[in-house]
């Protein structure tokens, strides 16, 4: 079960002759022992022949047998306390607040233990003609830990074995994180989580659940859908109950909250436990770091984590949920209502510096799409998370079922070609080279665009889609300041799918940082390299360095610089820089990287004139044989 992976152990304790021995024995042989002595043996109950599926432990206690200190090592080991008392001796129901009750919460505050669920049960209800609920009442409403109160009878067998039932789900789906007794209404925690619950399954986000969603929820939780009475049952329990638990036919949110106080008033607060078990949360009402993040999510050196189409559908579906308007994206409000769904801020930067946007600076569901793609591609248990609080994991399926961890690089690399779709290209050159508005083109924001917008603004990552012979592939551009020629890059800084180099053709000593950057980190790896030269709307300079970038592109048997200006980004630097990482090893990238344009055009036209010649000169030669 989800939550718990330990055994239950049940510790009966209460004054001698309550009966405690034979209420074990009874439930044993399932008849009433006249011979009983002064301690049973631990029982065992195996896990199929329980209620919960959950292998359990009765303990029996007894003054005659064992030391007190003995007694306090039971207590600790328990995980249920039933208190036994006889309801035909008011002495032994005097002992439950007097004695037994203070004993339990010394051994726990002295062990420093979480206080533990404690079931009073009445033995021998079959000698007395009248209850003991009344005066057990005040102790239940004193004492939070009290789960539940039931009489029984040994001799009889009465309620004997509903005793350890009630014993088992105190400790598997407790009241008191839950419910509070005294207040009769659920605990801010419990509050919080079957919030989130319902948010999840409504999925048009209009706060209130339809027929359809009310189904959706009690599939997912419970694997059958309610008949349309059952659901126009629920509803009149709620109408009749509430002020505004119904709305427009559907379960409001605070129907939805009364319908599990009402659980909880009718002691079936396993119903309450199931679902936020369902939803990942553990016996203190967090979701657990299992459900949160895979144990097998592993992302081997050189391999990454991309969106599958799964992945990619799911977050279309969220997208289209907070789209309230349906205007194709999303507005402040809307977006915070989204943001709401996380414990923790999700992306801190403005998103209009990461992803494109439309004419207002509004995210799109592309935009919101590539946003989630960078984040699987730098963090993947974020995404795993996200993925988790908008219900996407349940016990049934994991959200890896979301994810495709790629090949290590080096066997793309080996076999020359690749399933990714997502490629990082780092932008690396000196600060003021233009690398910023060289990474804000990728998202169609041009220098009118950046007027007056602080460089602290910016995002360090860009991200957009870009057709590479005719499909579809993410590039992410990341901005790496270098401030001087001794700073030193990281492994990280370096290791990308294909680097850009950046540098000032107004600054005669920009090129210098891009050329020493090369020669130390690049140029003896596999990592294809483009090298731009920023601000082309601006008359050219010579660079202080011994090549120029020419000479020093044709020398390395790279492809000519690339000239680029913020006035309005050229498209097709993206898609080479692209291209060069869905094929670093691509013969035909090598020729581009060995020849200038120019070369490539005249040698094209020379190639097509030499094919033409040669069909005209076979065709001649036919017709003269």
């Amino acid at each position: 079960m989800k939550g718990r992976t330990k055994d239950v152990r049940i510790l009966l304790v209460g004054e001698r002759g309550v009966g405690k021995t034979s209420l074990i024995l009874s439930l044993v042989s399932e008849e009433f022992a006249e011979y009983v002595p002064s301690k049973a043996e631990e029982i065992t109950i195996p896990a199929d022949v329980t209620p919960e599926n959950v292998p359990t432990h009765i303990v029996d206690s007894s003054a005659a047998e064992q030391s007190q200190d003995e007694l306090i090592q039971e207590v600790k080991r328990a995980d249920v306390v039933c208190i036994v008392y006889s309801v035909d001796d008011e002495t032994t129901l005097e002992a439950v607040t007097s004695k037994w009750l203070p004993f339990l919460h010394d051994v726990e505050k002295q062990n420093s233990l979480n206080v533990k669920p404690v079931i009073l049960v009445g033995n021998k209800c079959d000698i007395v003609d009248y209850s003991t609920f009344d005066a057990v009442m005040p102790i239940m409403n004193e004492y939070q830990e009290v789960e539940t109160c039931i009489e029984c009878s040994a001799r009889t067998l009465k309620n004997v074995s509903e005793l350890f039932y009630y014993a088992q789900k105190a400790v598997l789906h407790p009241t008191a994180p839950l419910y509070n007794a005294e207040e009769k209404d659920l605990t801010p925690k419990c509050k919080k989580a079957l919030t989130r619950i319902f948010m999840v399954f409504d999925m048009d986000n209009d706060m209130v659940l339809n027929d359809v969603e009310l189904n959706v929820f009690q599939h997912r939780c419970f694997g059958a859908s309610l008949n349309p009475q059952a659901l126009d049952d629920v509803r009149n329990v709620v109408r009749s109950q509430t002020n505004d638990g119904v709305k427009d036919g559907g379960i409001t949110l605070k129907g939805f909250l009364f319908l599990h106080c009402l659980f909880f008033q009718r002691g079936r607060h396993e119903t309450t436990w199931t679902i936020l078990r369902k939803f990942g949360y553990d016996d203190n009402i967090e979701l657990t770091k299992e459900y949160l993040v895979p144990s097998n999510l592993r992302i081997p050196p050189g391999s990454t984590a991309e969106l599958n189409s799964k992945g990619l559908n799911f977050f279309t579906s969220i997208f289209l949920k907070f789209d309230r308007d349906k205007d194709g994206a999303l507005s402040q409000k809307e977006y915070e209502s989204f943001s709401s769904m996380y414990p923790e801020t999700l992306w801190k930067e403005d998103l209009k510096y990461v992803v494109v946007t439309n004419s207002k600076g509004l995210v799109t569901v592309s935009g919101f799409l590539a946003r989630w793609v960078l984040t699987t591609l730098l963090n993947a248990r974020a995404t795993c998370k996200a993925l988790a609080y908008h219900g996407y994991h349940t016990t049934d399926e994991s959200q890896m079922t979301a994810l495709t961890i790629t090949q290590p690089k080096e066997k793309d690399l080996k076999r020359r070609s690749t399933s990714r779709n997502v490629f990082k290209c780092h932008v690396i050159g000196p600060r003021g080279a233009g690398k910023s508005s060289f990474c804000q083109g990728l998202i169609n924001r041009s220098r009118t665009d950046l007027e007056g917008i602080p460089p602290s603004a910016y995002s360090s990552y860009v991200i957009n889609t870009v057709l590479v012979h005719g499909t579809e592939k993410y590039l992410v551009l990341h901005d790496i300041d270098i401030l001087n020629l001794t700073d030193t890059l990281s492994p990280s800084q370096v290791n990308c799918d294909v680097a850009c180099l950046v540098y000032d053709r107004t600054e005669p000593k920009s090129f210098e940082h891009v050329a020493k950057l090369y020669l130390r980190y690049f140029s003896e790896t596999k990592i294809p390299v483009l090298i731009v030269g920023s601000k082309s709307d601006l008359p050219l300079v010579r660079q202080d360095y011994l090549l120029q970038p020419d000479a020093f592109c044709m020398k390395y048997k790279l492809l000519p610089p690339q000239s680029f200006t913020s006035i309005k980004a050229n498209k097709d630097l993206y898609v080479k820089l692209c291209t060069m990482a869905v094929f670093p090893n691509n013969r035909k990238l090598k020729i581009l990287q060995s020849v200038s344009f120019g070369s490539l055009l005249k040698i094209s036209a020379f190639s097509t004139a030499a094919i033409l010649i040669s069909f005209l000169l076979v065709k001649h030669l036919r017709q003269s044989s």
